[in-house]
């Protein structure tokens, strides 16, 4: 078997990974077939769905970092995708993983006669380099120590003094960044998956965490009469809340957009069925950006992320407030 050319796509909350791996999914070649094994910190797989229609091979490792639990959830996923024979394999973990033990792994002995890690690329978000929440993460940090490509996503919606911050603090590593850039919309350089990895250090040691009581779901299953069901989570200080709802919940989406702007979440993701069709909603500091998924018949999923616990019950509520009909 040839060894699968592997990147890790990484970046902290909203910095734009999964936009990211979309464009470049938009503009692989043709004749070739790639994988992607997902991460998410909440447990109702919002990325996966987005991804999944965009002709890639997707698995889905939800409920926190992938590298804990032994490394078991991540294992299971990567040999199922190395079975589909990809020609290319893609890893996005959660904004809140650490990349360390995601490339322990897979330059480990168990894989390096399959998998040809080439570089890893982080995505992030010029202006968070002003706000202590971010430069004093631990994981953020790592995230950029680790990387062979660092790229400032969302550059239109940045000041030139968060562009100067962002250029300041990637001049400082040492060994330099294979390659450094700025782009919008998340448009990543094909270019840039085959440069080869170079060993780097991370600042700080990884510490497995906890990530709530309950176990990962790879799949729901809703029993007969419910609509939907509630799945919470836990770990590095983040609290996460997501809903599945059922295949013939429509909601009104002008009412939710209304919510998701007003929701003051640090991140919030959510695939929906509305009375107008199949919507991809992604909010940042409180910005809604939607995208048109062509998608029928499909559970909706929405997924809350914050530093601390929101009124999950009055949400839930709300919620199911906005469900119009039944198609």
């Amino acid at each position: 078997m040839k060894r699968i050319p592997t990147n890790i796509i990484t970046g902290f909350l909203g910095a734009g990974k999964t936009t990211s791996i979309l464009s470049l999914l938009a503009r692989k070649p043709e004749n070739e077939k790639w994988a992607i094994l997902i991460n998410e910190f909440g447990n109702i797989g919002v990325d996966g769905a987005i991804l999944d229609q965009q002709g890639a091979i997707v698995k889905e490792v939800p409920g926190g970092c992938m590298c804990c639990v032994a490394g078991l959830p991540m294992s299971v996923g990567i040999n199922a995708l190395l079975a589909q024979k990809p020609d290319r394999l893609l890893l996005e973990p959660t904004g809140l993983g650490h990349p360390k033990e995601v490339i322990a792994k897979l330059t480990s002995e168990s894989y390096r006669n399959y998998i040809d890690l080439k570089a890893t690329i982080t995505v992030v978000d010029p202006r968070h380099f002003s706000d202590t929440q971010y430069t004093d993460n631990q994981n953020f940090q790592d995230q950029l120590a680790l990387a062979d490509v660092v790229v400032a996503n969302k550059i239109d919606q940045c000041a030139n003094e968060d562009l100067a911050a962002f250029e300041a603090f990637t001049a400082k590593f040492d060994p330099a960044k294979a390659a450094i850039g700025k782009v919008e919309q998340g448009q990543l350089d094909l270019e840039w998956l085959a440069i080869e990895r170079t060993e780097r250090q991370a600042q700080h040691s990884h510490h497995h965490h906890s990530h709530g009581e309950a176990a990962p779901l790879e799949e729901f299953e809703l029993a007969p009469g419910e609509t939907f069901a509630r799945r919470e989570n836990s770990g590095q200080g983040y609290r996460s809340c997501g809903w599945f709802f059922a295949a013939d919940q429509v909601f009104d989406f002008s009412k939710l957009f209304t919510l998701l702007s007003n929701v003051n979440a640090q991140r919030v993701k959510a695939v929906v069925n509305t009375e107008r069709g199949c919507f991809a909603f992604n909010v940042v500091n409180q910005v809604v950006s939607v995208n048109e998924l062509s998608l029928n018949g499909f559970e909706s999923r929405i997924e809350f992320i914050d530093k601390e616990a929101l009124p999950w019950d009055e949400l839930e509520e709300i919620l199911c407030s906005l469900v119009t009909a039944q198609s």
